[in-house]
């Protein structure tokens, strides 16, 4: 899979599960197994750059007598999950227009192709 695509879609996932709730760094990770499995070195950089652009903010709530930092998704966040999803409805319908193209060919197969 292409990285930046792999990013982005790693981004709009933590967004998703944040859209949830709250939660904290060890849980986001455990909650996307079931999407995509992620370490947390690789979620807490993900986390920073979301709250870097604007689209994830975070406070520190004491629990069991250590401070625990929770992400929240913002205004911004919300934004960029809609912009997601229009951009793979569009992504879909070419997606759809390539593989009705390619099942015409393989049943009626003309030959012509390079």
């Amino acid at each position: 899979m292409d990285i930046q695509l792999k990013r982005g879609l790693t981004e709009v996932c933590v967004l998703a599960l944040l859209a949830k709730g709250d939660s904290y760094g060890y849980r986001l990770a455990k909650d996307t197994e079931q999407l995509m499995p992620m370490s947390e070195s690789t979620l807490y950089p993900v986390l920073k750059r979301l709250q870097e652009s604007g689209a994830v903010d975070s406070y520190s709530t004491e629990y069991a007598g250590r401070l625990r930092r929770y992400y929240t998704l913002t205004g911004t966040g919300w934004a960029q999950m809609q912009d997601f999803i229009r951009e793979w409805e569009q992504l879909g319908k070419i997606y759809d227009y390539v593989k009705h193209i390619k099942e015409q060919e393989e049943q009626n197969p003309s030959g012509g192709t390079p």
